[in-house]
């Protein structure tokens, strides 16, 4: 192992203490993936020096990865099992999808921006996440032709909860994503049953807006 690697190493394993556990989250799959998974590799070089501190980071393409803490909530609020199929919408740096495949049996991923989608695409064949399939497109209406899956991650605002998304979970799926205006989110997570949805807040947020179809658009 290389200085640089030991000293990421020790970064990470600081952010997972001070950041992740010290606020709460305590699923110890969540825990274990996120110190694994080399968070400065899904940034610039420029920024490596900065991938382990508690906030975004620009991508490119006017997007961000999210606050590692945002990472670790939302994939703790999936309550994922190594048996689940997930769909992710957004997959921006593809940071995400790659805390989601440490856990889960496979990861479906959505990027409707074409640099970030080859960029997160070489970067998973580099890391051998082989149980990441990813899909150049738009994805707000989900990907039915893969579904019903286990559990649905949306890392961008919306304003509502979108049906579709809904239609495309399992009964027992469970469905996270940022609801609200470019201003103001709250992070919403959705249970699905045999009659209806479950719906509970767990706080607000802040994510850069998702552009789709059926009114996904704002501005």
């Amino acid at each position: 192992m290389s200085e640089d690697d030991a000293l990421y190493d020790r970064r990470r394993e600081e952010m997972v203490r001070r950041q992740i556990e010290a606020r709460g989250v305590r699923d110890s799959k969540v825990l274990a993936a996120m110190r694994k998974v080399p968070r400065h590799l899904f940034v610039s070089e420029a920024l490596r020096h900065k991938a382990y501190e508690d906030y975004p980071l620009p991508i490119g393409e006017q997007q961000t990865i999210s606050q590692p803490f945002i990472v670790a909530e939302m994939t703790q609020a999936l309550d994922l099992t190594a048996d689940d199929r997930v769909l992710e919408i957004g997959t921006g740096s593809g940071y995400q999808a790659a805390v989601l495949a440490e856990i889960a049996f496979r990861v479906y991923t959505i990027e409707r921006i074409h640099n970030l989608y080859m960029r997160a695409r070489r970067l998973f064949d580099e890391l051998r996440y082989h149980n990441i399939v990813t899909r150049y497109s738009d994805g707000s209406l989900g990907w039915k032709e893969e579904g019903p899956f286990d559990a649905i991650m949306v890392t961008a605002g919306s304003p509502l909860v979108p049906e579709a998304l809904v239609n495309q979970l399992t009964i027992g799926g469970r469905l996270v994503l940022p609801v609200g205006d470019q201003f103001a989110q709250e992070l919403i997570k959705i249970v699905k049953s045999p009659t209806g949805v479950r719906e509970q807040n767990l706080g607000g947020c802040r994510f850069v807006k998702l552009i789709g179809e059926q009114g996904w658009r704002e501005g």
